[in-house]
């Protein structure tokens, strides 16, 4: 099942109308989708599809040699082996001489351990074959940190060449919702949350009769793919799994500032610090300022990938019950109890992804999107927005800035006028006279009726999760 992606499809459908030669770099974190939207755009086009393998220049050559016998329709096992890979990369210009050709390098970072050389051929194969222009070229990788800095960066010898690129990003939990879409709004918000929008691990998870059964079927269970998928992850990617396993650990029970996590980690802030960067550069974690006021002190890191912050939220302190059987025994007290608010850092991402889908709908177009957190004068205590999006503020005009005030509520019961009351507190710590407020107020449960009121008299604006996902 193929769901969303509709916006790259246009980018690249695009770029294949242009008539042009074409050099498009798609990267993204693994499982997101890349080969799925790749396949889906190839559909009916012309296509050498060459995935590299992390494996010897000649076990690679070979297996390129082989995805062009396929455009040639031969039997690959019977199809020639070219002598190097100038030879196989003229074969491709060959045929792209003739007509429209895609030529998919998938793993491309594993080709290029293979053979430092390759991209400084291809450069050479594009600069130097100018009149062929019937070449799509994609350069696909996983490796972000690579692809990046060695294909996109100033340094690569590629730079200057690429047409177009693109970074795939997890599914929205509206198109997440598209797999399912028999079940409740409560429901999909939680595949959501436990996925983090990847369709892979969405199809993984198989919810069927319910997601409690799915999730101690297909999730915590130890022979399943989804239990030892981070794991095999971090092995995958990284030379010290076990020191980035105890970093996420730290910061999914709690633990989000620098000093905080090295602590619990045992590891001096400067050596924590260059872990963290890795975990990033990965889409592991993010690290955040409040979008007022933001400044180095004020830094914390969260776990961005809702299936890492996930599993390490339930499966360690469970191991016990998950290794000897008993998870269904112990799954209402030790993981559903918690899910509201497990959900709750989901939620806010959902409502914010939901004011970005609705700009042209806002009060004015914000430069800045995310959250607040500072000390309140008054009270002295620390105060927390869940959304807070900034104006442009305006040249030469004596006038204030505007802001949006939100607040996220992921809970069992209606949200009630108090909350109104509350985020304007809040807001009025970084907002001045001069500057003028507007407030959304989301909730998973509805709202009471005198809120309902509030908003009727337009105090506030109310969305509820039913809200979130009409399109």
């Amino acid at each position: 099942m193929f769901i969303g992606r509709e916006k790259e499809l246009r980018i690249l459908n695009r770029l294949w109308q242009s008539g042009k030669r074409e050099c498009v770099v798609i990267y993204g974190r693994r499982r997101v989708g890349k080969t799925a939207l790749i396949a889906k755009f190839t559909e009916g086009k012309s296509t050498v599809f060459f995935s590299a393998l992390r494996a010897t220049p000649a076990d690679n050559l070979e297996a390129l040699s082989k995805a062009i016998g396929v455009l040639r329709g031969q039997d690959p096992s019977m199809a020639p082996m070219y002598r190097s890979f100038d030879d196989a990369f003229s074969a491709v210009m060959a045929f792209a001489a003739e007509e429209r050709v895609i030529f998919v390098i998938d793993e491309f970072p594993y080709l290029c351990d293979a053979d430092p050389s390759i991209p400084s051929r291809l450069q050479h194969l594009l600069d130097h074959d100018s009149e062929v222009s019937g070449l799509f070229l994609i350069l696909c990788g996983s490796s972000m940190s690579f692809m990046e800095k060695e294909v996109l960066s100033s340094r690569s010898p590629l730079f200057g060449r690429r047409t177009a690129q693109i970074k795939l990003e997890p599914l929205n939990y509206i198109d997440s919702a598209g797999f399912h879409p028999e079940l409740s709004e409560e429901d999909n918000a939680l595949i959501y949350g436990i996925t983090g929008g990847i369709a892979h691990y969405i199809n993984k998870l198989d919810v069927k009769d319910s997601i409690r059964k799915a999730l101690l079927d297909n999730y915590f269970e130890p022979s399943s793919y989804l239990f030892e998928e981070p794991s095999n992850l971090l092995r995958q990617e990284l030379r010290e799994p076990a020191v980035y396993n105890s970093i996420i650990a730290a910061i999914a029970h709690g633990a989000s500032r620098m000093s905080d996590i090295a602590s619990r980690v045992q590891m001096e802030t400067a050596a924590c610090a260059r872990y963290l960067n890795v975990l990033i550069e990965l889409d592991i974690l993010q690290k955040t300022e409040p979008v007022i006021g933001k400044s180095k002190k004020k830094v914390v890191y969260r776990i961005t990938d809702s299936f890492y912050r996930f599993w390490y939220r339930f499966v360690p302190e469970n191991m016990t019950a998950i290794s000897s059987g008993y998870m269904g025994a112990v799954y209402d007290r030790a993981v559903e109890r918690y899910l509201p608010d497990y959900m709750g850092q989901v939620f806010e991402g959902m409502c914010r992804t939901w004011l970005l889908m609705h700009m042209d709908e806002l009060p004015f177009q914000p430069v800045d999107i995310g959250e607040w957190w500072g000390t309140d004068p008054v009270q002295k205590k620390e105060t927390q927005l869940d959304i807070v999006a900034v104006s442009a503020r305006e040249s030469g005009a004596d006038t204030g800035l505007r802001y949006l005030v939100g607040s996220c509520k992921y809970r069992n019961e209606k949200t009630g006028v108090d909350e109104l009351e509350l985020i304007r507190n809040y807001a009025s710590i970084f907002a001045t006279a001069k500057d003028e407020c507007f407030y959304y107020i989301f909730s998973k449960s509805g709202f009471t009726e005198g809120l309902e009121e509030a908003s009727a008299r337009g105090e506030v604006t109310l969305v509820s999760l039913k809200d979130m996902y009409r399109v």
